[in-house]
């Protein structure tokens, strides 16, 4: 046994017992924030539009699944085994593997179609106005969870009802029918099509609109400081301004904290393929660990970009202490 393995032996070591704390504080971090942020968000005093909104609150929606669904029902039986070995006795692997990848599809699929949305917003006048609304967005997401849905059945017949409990590869064991070539392609095909199109969509996407903020911003500023011979403030330029800073942290996001999955995800289906590629053991536990912090930053990001979503967060953890002040009184 080599030197260069045992380092990355006990690299792995070292982060399951990381992971042990990790995971427990991100189910305990998560799903609150993720349950208000919807509530806040649904409140509609954020000062955003309700087509924006929405989307939002999908977003948030979907992510609370994925802390709910992988996170707490799988990642966490994993890292303590021995906890919870009897779940090989419970047979829904192949449904709970169903609805992990349908509220993954969703979480990730979600971020596009607001992209989409807000290069729209900002790209395309003449669009926006049929396509930038309320209702627009609750056809689109609703699209989007039926079809993530749908697309997803597959694995109740490729995955046995017996949870496996390890990462690798899979959290449910295989059918034995199914030869390893075909397997392979059938799970290369699931990562191209989330989470790697979305990010060539999410990028293309935000290139677009960096180009036509630039060009509209120097059109906009020559145009305003002929007309007045200063540079005064400019109402339309401050709101994309806000807009782009909300999509460009929110795409940014998720492009840093997936980026390492979805290489792990394709190099090793590569490697199934024949064509070897060496990953070190920890690296896809990190990609797990990174894509889950995914699902709880969002909160953080609307606080940081949103001066309305911070008065109502704060307003938010006033009223049950203002409460418990006047029940102690």
């Amino acid at each position: 046994m080599s030197l260069g393995y045992l380092i990355k032996l006990k690299i792995l070591w070292a982060l399951n017992d990381v992971q042990k704390i990790y995971y427990l504080i991100m189910a305990a971090v998560g799903v609150p924030l993720n349950v208000v942020t919807i509530a806040i968000l649904s409140r509609g005093k954020c000062g955003l539009s309700k087509c924006v909104t929405r989307y939002l609150v999908a977003m948030a929606a979907a992510d609370l699944l994925v802390v709910i669904i992988d996170l707490i029902l799988r990642q966490i039986p994993i890292v303590y085994r021995d906890q919870f070995l009897f779940l090989l006795n419970v047979r829904i692997c192949n449904i709970h593997a169903i609805l992990l990848y349908a509220a993954t599809d969703c979480s990730v699929w979600f971020t596009v179609t607001f992209t989409f949305d807000r290069f729209v917003a900002i790209c395309c006048q003449k669009l926006k106005l049929k396509y930038c609304t309320e209702q627009t967005a609750a056809v689109v997401l609703g699209t989007v969870t039926v079809l993530s849905c749908l697309r997803n059945i597959f694995w109740y017949f490729l995955y046995t009802s017996k949870y496996w409990l390890s990462n690798s590869p899979w959290f449910c064991r295989v059918l034995s029918s199914v030869s390893r070539s075909v397997w392979t392609i059938v799970e290369l095909m699931h990562y191209i099509l989330t989470p790697f199109i979305p990010f060539i969509l999410i990028l293309l996407f935000n290139a677009l609109t960096v180009r036509h903020i630039l060009v509209s911003s120097t059109a906009r500023s020559r145009l305003r400081g002929r007309s007045s011979g200063e540079s005064p403030s400019d109402p339309e330029m401050e709101n994309r301004r806000k807009s782009m800073i909300v999509l460009f942290v929110i795409s940014g996001n998720f492009i840093l904290l997936w980026v390492v999955f979805m290489v792990c995800s394709i190099l090793r289906r590569l490697d199934y393929l024949g064509y070897s590629v060496s990953l070190p053991m920890f690296v896809p536990e990190i990609s797990f660990m990174l894509q889950i912090l995914s699902c709880c930053t969002n909160t953080f990001i609307y606080a940081v970009t949103q001066r309305k979503f911070r008065e109502e967060l704060r307003n938010g953890v006033k009223y049950p202490l203002t409460m418990v002040v006047k029940l102690i009184r």
